[in-house]
Formats: C-alpha cells, sequence, structure tokens
C-alpha cells in the first residue's frame, strides 16, 4: 500500500509539473507574438491550441471578421480598425499583464473555427474566458453597442476585470476642416463686408435650422455616440442589410436613408405651403399641389414602412404594408 501511494503521488506530481511546463510554453508563446503584434492572427490550429485546449489561466478576447477583398466586407474593416485600436491600448500600457489577450480569426482562414462555434455572421467578437465555457454575455453585441474601441473596452472589463483606457493616434482632420470652414466663412465676410444684408436674410436662417434638425432626427448623434457599422453583410450569403432588425440599433445607412425621406416629407409640405400662399398663376400652384402631395403620400408610407420593420408587432401602415 505504501508503496502504491508513493507511485501516486508521484505521477501526480509529474502530471501537474507537465501542465505547468506546457501553460508555461503557452502563455510564453502568446507573450512573443502579442510583442510583435498586439492583436494575435489565428487558424484553426491555433485556436483549438491556445483558446481550446488546456491548460489556461488567461483569456482570450477574438474578433471573428472576414477581411479578405473578395469577401467585401466593409464593416470588418472598420471594426478592425477599432479593435487594432483597443489591442495597442492594452499592449502599450502600464497596466499590461499575460491576463488578456486579444486575436483575431479570419473566415479564410479560420472557416473551421467558424463551422465549429456555428457562426455564420461577421465582425463577432468573443470572450474566453480562463475557466469555463463562454456564457451568453460573452459574446458582444455588436449591433446595439457598436464597435467603437471604447465600448469594446467597456465590454472587455466587465467580463475579465480589466480596465483598458483607449488612447487614440492624433488625428487632425477634425481641427484642419473646422479651420478650413472658418476661413471660408471669414473669407466670404470680408468679401462681402460692404453687405452684410444675408445675415438678416429669414430663409438663410430657416434653411440653416431645418438641416440641423433633420440631421439630429436622422439619428447621427447616436452614430457618433456608439460608433455602429454602415451596414451589415452576411459572409455566408452575401446578403447586406440597411435597415437594422432591432429597435435598440441602427445603421449608419439607416440614418442615411431616414434623412432623405423626412427631407422628402419636408420638400412635401413646403411645396403644399407655397401652392396655398404664392401669387403664381393657378395651373403651376396645382402642380405643386400634386407633388407636395405624391412627395408626402410616398416617403411617409416608406418612412411608416422601416419604423414597422424595427417595431415588430406595431400595427399601422400607409399605402405600403
Amino acid at each position: 500500500v505504501g508503496w502504491y501511494k508513493t507511485l501516486t503521488a508521484l505521477c501526480l506530481q509529474t502530471l501537474l509539473s507537465e501542465r505547468g511546463t506546457l501553460l508555461s510554453e503557452k502563455v510564453g508563446q502568446l507573450m512573443d507574438w502579442t510583442g510583435r503584434r498586439a492583436v494575435i492572427r489565428m487558424n484553426g490550429e491555433k485556436f483549438r491550441r491556445f483558446v481550446k485546449a488546456p491548460p489556461r489561466n488567461y483569456s482570450v478576447v477574438i474578433m471573428f471578421t472576414a477581411l479578405q477583398p473578395q469577401r467585401q466586407c466593409g464593416v470588418c474593416k472598420q471594426a478592425d480598425e477599432e479593435y487594432q485600436i483597443l489591442a495597442n491600448s492594452w499592449r502599450y500600457s502600464t497596466a499590461f499583464t499575460n491576463k488578456v489577450f486579444f486575436a483575431t480569426v479570419d473566415f479564410d482562414e479560420g472557416s473551421d473555427v467558424f463551422q465549429m462555434l456555428n457562426m455564420n455572421s461577421a465582425p463577432s467578437f468573443i470572450h474566453f474566458p480562463a475557466k469555463g465555457k463562454p456564457k451568453k454575455s460573452d459574446s458582444y453585441e455588436l449591433q446595439v453597442r457598436g464597435f467603437a474601441a471604447e465600448q469594446l473596452a467597456r465590454w472587455v472589463g466587465d467580463r475579465t476585470d480589466v480596465q483598458i483606457r483607449v488612447i487614440r493616434p492624433p488625428s487632425y482632420a477634425g481641427p484642419l476642416m473646422l479651420g478650413f470652414l472658418l476661413a471660408v466663412i471669414g473669407g466670404l465676410a470680408y468679401l462681402r463686408r460692404n453687405n452684410l444684408e444675408f445675415l438678416y436674410n429669414k430663409n438663410v436662417w430657416a434653411f440653416s435650422a431645418l438641416c440641423f434638425c433633420l440631421i439630429m432626427t436622422s439619428g447621427q448623434m447616436w452614430n457618433h455616440i456608439r460608433g455602429p457599422p454602415y451596414a451589415h453583410k452576411n459572409p455566408t450569403t452575401g446578403q447586406v442589410s440597411y435597415i437594422h432588425g432591432s429597435s435598440q440599433a441602427q445603421f449608419v445607412a439607416e440614418t442615411h436613408i431616414v434623412l432623405l425621406f423626412n427631407s422628402a416629407v419636408t420638400m412635401g409640405m413646403v411645396l403644399l405651403h407655397e401652392a396655398a400662399t404664392s401669387d403664381m398663376d393657378i395651373g403651376k400652384r396645382k402642380i405643386m399641389c400634386v407633388a407636395g402631395i405624391g412627395l408626402v403620400m410616398l416617403f411617409f408610407s416608406w418612412l411608416l414602412s422601416i419604423f414597422r420593420a424595427k417595431y415588430h408587432g406595431y400595427p399601422y401602415s400607409f399605402l405600403l404594408s
């Protein structure tokens, strides 16, 4: 009995030693790859070895994407840029440890991984915890939260308790555009310094206010805060969606469509007003009235159809079902 216990203890010690050695090798390899690139590129073999197979005392955040040109996934490229910013912010942070690693699996390099996880869309983000299998909350809600690096950092913090301060590379496009706009306005004001009556033109201010209202009501501010994708393309079927199917999120293309439809409805209302109040001959006023009614009815029905598509169960429709 004594020799059996000794042999069992020796085998257990050897097994633990081997596991420790294997874990050290895996962590060392991941640290080496991270030192070269903040985002580790994985295929099926690397995924199975470093993510699926034990032992593992580290978390891995993986972006599943389709970046090859033939996939024509513009959203994947935009999401990849934000993901790179997040990973580099963590890699060059003073708080960087081997607790979390960032990786990516491209569909053309790891289609077997997509099949293994039953994934049929890209981009997608999944957190693989150090212990156990990913839960529902380990899958990032891209359509709701967008792919901005700051939103991804909050999600990573919730799942791993690792707080990442996102540091973006300096961008001078905004200040340059603002400076150019101010220079143009200043130049026009200087050229017309002897005649500034246009500043008191009600139509100019009304048009400016109308444009501002249309931009805000279409959801541009939401886009700026959340950073949603322009559209969504299913990598399997190739189908592109410009309207999000949920009332909790939207695409950038969707806001452009809504902006266009609202503008058309507004133009119809303006034509109706002009037809009722202008001093033009009756023939032109009739044409303006018919055009205004047509614009309002057609584009309002399209707006209502989009609303019905997003708010499932909404009972009302107009012209279009």
